[in-house]
């Protein structure tokens, strides 16, 4: 396949993450500003993967490519039996919930939803092998996300599973030093998806340096981890841009790039403490950059830090129109937020950057656990040719929504608190959901647990 084919029709198509049937809020995130505050409280899992499913089909009917990636199967019963628990899956759930509440919370995490962390993603239009490069982010910050990597590859495999097209990667060895958090940290910058691109990895700490940490929160990306990635996807030193995080915006509750800052196409709008050295990161970007770069820049006295968390302002999708404008995606919250809101009127209005529309999306249930429209996409560029090869039924259409809306119907709860998750009914009830999607989905066995009573 030649690099000429592979620019044939490319557009970036979004992968959203479907909300588990386990969603619930045990407030599990470090450094996760909203998971902390509403843990405890009684979640909605039908509501969460209604709105999921919303949000996904109003930009297919908009006209944006978009896809869906299932959950993973929760309460993770395999996690339980390896690390002692034994019996029957009630029997382990009754015996977690007495002996180690936290284990439980972690082993029934409804946190893939969030498929920014799933891995990261290079295009055929930037690889040596003019292939698509996968590699799921090992999260290894944290137990409920490390749970998640190997089920990640075996899913983006059955997707992408056609060797002409795609190229899929292990992830990297799970320690601090190469700790992972996929795509949140990594944004493409590019004057046209089919044309060549520069990736900016932004990264909390250095494994193996001295660079000053933040003081309140742990960072969770590494700039080993993002070096890595870079090499495994044969992204060369002019191809690629390598920023920290300003560890007062992780203190803040940044615990990703993705909550400070959204790029597409040329343009990246970000927040002014984004960058520990946003001038020289700038500078960078502007020199390897076959385009100009746009960056619209959102000032602190415009926008505190403490805004910018609690709204998701950064954490939106910005899309791109067939007439060269954009769209930016925002979750409800910033419309209710009077600096956001006001600031966001002022990029439409202004006139200097492609920005010409705001959508606005309630994720309501995903935001209260930490994730807003962001979090929950995965975003691919893909050729006319690579979309065609795409494996199951995940692209977004009228009948495949209707179908998984009833699915979600059928099989979620409309109410799930903390205490529910030593319920053994809902490890039937999740099977059960599982077993039906991965059908619906024509996905074959992605799933590697037992049926267990």
């Amino acid at each position: 396949m030649t690099r000429q084919a592979q620019k044939t029709n490319v557009c970036e198509v979004n992968f959203d993450g479907l909300v588990g049937p386990t969603h619930n809020y045990s407030g599990l995130a470090a450094g996760n500003v909203a998971s902390k505050r509403h843990a405890g409280l009684v979640s909605n899992p039908r509501e969460a993967a209604l709105q999921g499913l919303e949000k996904m089909h109003a930009l297919s009917r908009a006209g944006y490519a978009q896809g869906v990636l299932p959950p993973q199967q929760r309460p993770d019963l395999e996690t339980l039996r390896t690390l002692g628990f034994s019996g029957s899956a009630g029997d382990m759930l009754a015996q977690a919930a007495s002996q180690s509440p936290a284990i439980l919370r972690a082993v029934c995490s409804a946190s893939s939803m969030w498929t920014a962390n799933a891995a990261t993603v290079t295009p055929g239009a930037d690889a040596p092998d003019d292939r698509v490069h996968f590699t799921p982010a090992n999260l290894q910050s944290g137990l409920h996300r490390c749970l998640e990597p190997a089920t990640t590859g075996r899913i983006l495999q059955a997707i992408f599973s056609d060797p002409r097209y795609f190229a899929h990667h292990a992830p990297l060895p799970a320690t601090p030093a190469f700790s992972d958090e996929g795509a949140a940290n990594h944004t493409r910058l590019c004057a046209g998806y089919a044309e060549p691109g520069v990736h900016l990895f932004v990264y909390g700490r250095e494994a193996f340096g001295n660079a000053p940490a933040p003081r309140r929160f742990t960072a969770r990306q590494t700039r080993e981890a993002s070096e890595a990635i870079a090499r495994q996807h044969g992204l060369t030193d002019a191809q690629t841009v390598f920023a920290r995080q300003h560890p007062d915006a992780i203190d803040a509750g940044v615990f990703h790039n993705d909550v400070i800052a959204v790029g597409n196409g040329p343009v990246l709008l970000y927040h002014e403490m984004a960058f520990a050295d946003e001038q020289g990161t700038l500078a960078e970007l502007r020199e390897k950059m076959p385009e100009p770069l746009i960056p619209i820049r959102v000032p602190l006295e415009a926008v505190s830090l403490e805004d910018a968390v609690a709204t998701y302002l950064f954490n939106s999708q910005l899309l791109s129109n067939p007439d060269g404008s954009m769209t930016l995606v925002v979750p409800g919250e910033c419309e209710h937020n009077e600096p956001v809101w006001r600031t966001l009127q002022d990029l439409v209005l202004a006139g200097h950057n492609p920005i010409g529309e705001i959508i606005v999306k309630d994720v309501k249930q995903s935001m209260q656990n930490g994730g807003g429209p962001a979090c929950l996409r995965l975003r691919v560029a893909l050729s006319e040719a690579e979309r065609a090869a795409l494996a199951g039924r995940v692209l977004m259409t009228d009948t495949l929504y209707h179908e998984l809306t009833g699915w979600v119907k059928r099989h979620y709860r409309e109410r799930l608190a903390p205490e529910d998750l030593a319920d053994p009914l809902l490890v039937e009830e999740s099977l059960a959901a599982l077993d039906e999607l991965t059908g619906i989905l024509q996905l074959g066995a992605v799933y590697p647990f037992q049926r267990e009573t």
